[in-house]
């Protein structure tokens, strides 16, 4: 049912009037609800609006928007670099740590002694590291898996070979460049670790006699393993 416009206009006069008589009897606080009602209002105004029908163009779209970047073929890692450090161009690998000793045999033949011992720094710390790291593996597997186990007890004592090594090296060129002060903390490094009955140690101790530290020789001389007997009745 349709009223007529005039109808309408009087209708809206009288609506005005009666707002205006309520507003100015209206006490404080009734008259903040009407100030603060609309705003309320306006903010769940969107809650109300249309969504989109959820047809199949609409599901497919949805579908492709939630697909995670990690799917994505371009970002999926190569052969390669699924086992990165398996690689001789790692760093953190036995390999990766020869290459230090040799780059660093190169720049001593080319006398730049400070590129070669900062070169055998660098294979000794990650040699030590690298042999810290196998011992805890094969103490993590003791009694779990002997085959994994024995892998990194091996890997440990590689990595610990190598690192005595490159401190024999950089032992011998600190006695090159006249700082036997620097050698002799090295040689005792590789005594304790190698023991002075292997090829490594023996070297060591020879090292730390030739520069004055110790007096003994090991080993020692046939003739100089006399015994007391035999020199008193002489």
């Amino acid at each position: 049912m349709f009223l007529p416009k005039h109808q309408l206009n009087l209708m809206r006069s009288e609506t005005v009037r009666y707002l205006r008589y309520i507003i100015g009897s209206t006490s404080g606080p009734i008259l903040a609800s009407f100030v603060w009602f609309a705003p309320v209002q306006a903010q769940e105004a969107p809650k109300h609006q249309a969504q989109l029908p959820e047809t199949e163009e609409n599901l497919e779209i949805i579908e492709l928007d939630s697909t995670p970047e990690s799917l994505d073929p371009e970002l999926e890692p190569g052969p390669d670099e699924l086992r990165p450090l398996s690689l001789d161009s790692s760093v953190l690998s036995l390999p990766g740590a020869e290459r230090l000793i040799d780059e660093a045999k190169l720049a001593v033949g080319q006398q730049d002694y400070e590129l070669a011992s900062q070169k055998l720094q660098e294979a000794r710390q990650i040699l030590n590291q690298l042999s810290t790291y196998y011992q805890e593996l094969a103490a993590s597997f003791s009694g779990i898996d002997n085959r994994i186990f024995e892998n990194q007890r091996d890997m440990a004592l590689q990595a610990a070979q190598l690192r005595d090594r490159a401190t024999y090296e950089l032992a011998l060129l600190h006695r090159a460049q006249n700082k036997p002060e620097l050698a002799v903390p090295l040689l005792v490094q590789i005594i304790r670790s190698q023991n002075p009955t292997r090829d490594l140690g023996q070297n060591a101790y020879r090292q730390l006699f030739e520069l004055g530290f110790v007096d003994a020789p090991y080993p020692r001389p046939r003739n100089a393993q006399s015994s007391p007997s035999t020199l008193s009745s002489q």
